[in-house]
């Protein structure tokens, strides 16, 4: 057996803490700015890490305007075309604060934007709950590959990759804060978490 193996491959930080702090402030003021303040603004981060970003989002979205910005989160697992071929997926609550999505503007949150299937799985499920006034998308990451004709409103870092590669996102919350960053990394054996879709 090989002392090397491809998952074992660290990467390099793309993104510190502090550069993920100053981005999500970023998508915060471009969002009040196209919004034309935080009115009618619904956030919804898609779980695991997108939900995080969003809750921080939020907070950034308070510290500016002194607002509190209603965050919550939806879940695509159900509504994705892969379910099949990777059943095990985890199902986490959906959480829809306030009352719902109807003439809202909702901002999708997601950590990395990858081929698109994410985010059209949670257009789909966003329709089951109900008519937003409007629906943005903001992601930490844009790698490229889009394999749908998606694009994010807001991005942290657009980050030309290969398909190969493999964008790992680590968050505080999740992950531990001496884990936090943004990291790209060579081929691996089955693809872990924050590889995005």
């Amino acid at each position: 057996m090989s002392a090397a193996h491809p998952s074992a491959d660290p990467g390099r930080i793309v993104l510190s803490s502090d550069d993920i702090n100053r981005a999500v402030r970023r998508i915060a003021h471009e969002i009040l700015e196209a919004n034309k303040g935080p009115e009618g603004l619904l956030l919804l981060g898609i779980p695991t890490r997108g939900a995080h970003l969003a809750r921080r989002l939020a907070e950034a979205l308070r510290q500016v305007e002194g607002t509190e910005v209603p965050v919550g989160s939806l879940d695509v697992t159900m509504y994705r075309d892969d379910l099949r071929s990777q059943p095990t997926r985890a199902v986490e609550p959906t959480h829809i604060p306030g009352d719902g999505v109807d003439g809202r503007v909702v901002v999708l949150v997601d950590d990395v934007l990858y081929s698109g299937r994410t985010v059209r799985a949670a257009l789909d499920a966003l329709a089951d709950l109900g008519r937003p006034r409007a629906v943005r998308l903001a992601v930490l990451v844009d790698r490229g590959h889009r394999e749908l004709p998606i694009r994010a409103d807001y991005v942290g870092k657009n980050l030309p990759t290969a398909q190969s590669e493999r964008v790992m996102v680590r968050l505080a919350e999740h992950d531990g804060a001496e884990a936090e960053g943004v990291r790209i990394a060579g081929p691996a054996a089955p693809a872990g978490a924050g590889a995005g879709e």
